[in-house]
């Protein structure tokens, strides 16, 4: 059940960081759901690597948020080489 949380928080999760990140991602919005998820999965394990989640527990929506944000910041360094 954990796992279908994260990825309902992930889909709106990469919308939120999509219009929270300043700049012209130039990326459609199943790109940003697939970032959001995985800024979700992010923020899960990574939170559960530190102690701050119990294993298996869904990250917060901000956690997921800031996750998002992480990777497309990644995304686009990767996307201007």
């Amino acid at each position: 059940m954990s796992i279908l949380i994260t990825l309902f928080i992930g889909l709106i999760a990469g919308f939120v960081a999509r219009a929270i990140k300043p700049g012209d991602d130039n990326m459609g919005w199943i790109m940003t759901a697939l970032l959001g998820v995985a800024g979700s999965f992010l923020a899960s394990y990574g939170g559960a690597a530190l102690g701050l989640y119990a294993p298996g527990q869904a990250a917060g929506f901000i956690a997921s948020v800031v996750g998002a944000v992480i990777l497309l910041v990644v995304v686009g360094l990767i996307r201007k080489k």
